[in-house]
């Protein structure tokens, strides 16, 4: 059902304030992923045991030091990687703004031609998210979620090329109020094993909520109509949720 877009306005604010009461609520508790949640407790239950072990039943305490520096290096990796910051975008008017949906540096700005939903020529932006960099991945426009379609795939390096069409990928389409469609597409990469994805066909979706997460290295491109205005350049770092990375252009 067609609703007006004083009334979509009104639903994103409802839920925009909804949102903000509770993560206010839990500021000080939330800051891991909750995909990284029982990774880490695990391993740090296993870690203790081990780090106990060597310390209590090992004579030499060299073995306990080595162990302890390695292995809670490697943790502290994991749970950076695990980072959830909490963000909103600075401003409420989101028409035809398109925000960077991850952390990460611009790979890739170039018409394509998409065979697989559009069947015609489009802008493609893709976002290179390194190790370090946060990996909870946002919605990049308001609108609606048209369709959810996961793919499985080769795993090459997530900047090359090949990588956006033959890897393991999951494509989100989501149409603007205004009845522009979209594809965010997240892909996996040389090390990504595992694509998250929250979206739901048929739910609406605003710009400040989590599209999903993908572990380890990996990439999202942005597939938007010929003709939208750029606002970002080739190498040029990224924040999800808080980077403009495109204007779409009003549709007639």
């Amino acid at each position: 059902m067609q609703i007006t877009k004083k009334e979509y306005l009104c639903n994103k604010q409802i839920r925009r304030l909804s949102t903000m009461g509770k993560i206010k609520k839990k500021l000080k508790k939330i800051r891991i992923h909750r995909e990284g949640t029982n990774t880490l407790l695990y391993g740090a239950i296993c870690l203790a045991l081990i780090a106990l072990i060597l310390w209590f039943a090992v004579p030499s305490k060299i073995p306990f030091w080595i162990f302890a520096v390695v292995f809670g290096t490697i943790y502290g990796i994991v749970l950076n990687f695990y980072r959830c910051p909490i963000r909103y975008f600075g401003s409420e008017d989101t028409e035809g703004i398109v925000v960077a949906p991850a952390d990460g540096h611009i790979v890739v700005i170039e018409e394509v031609d998409e065979h697989e939903y559009f069947h015609d020529r489009r802008l493609m932006i893709s976002i290179f998210m390194s190790l370090w960099n946060v990996h909870a991945n946002w919605f990049p426009v308001d609108g609606v979620v048209k369709s959810v379609k996961h793919f499985d795939g080769n795993f090459h390096k997530a900047w090359l090329p090949k990588a956006s069409e033959e890897n393991e990928h999951a494509d989100t389409i989501i149409t603007t109020p205004d009845g522009t469609d979209v594809l965010c597409r997240q892909i996996a990469g040389a090390m990504a094993r595992r694509i998250v994805t929250y979206a739901k066909e048929g739910e609406d979706c605003y710009i400040d909520e989590h599209l999903g997460f993908i572990k380890l290295g990996s990439r999202v491109d942005i597939f938007l109509p010929v003709g939208s205005e750029v606002c970002v350049k080739m190498g040029q770092a990224t924040t999800g949720d808080q980077t403009v990375i495109a204007k779409l252009k009003p549709q007639k």
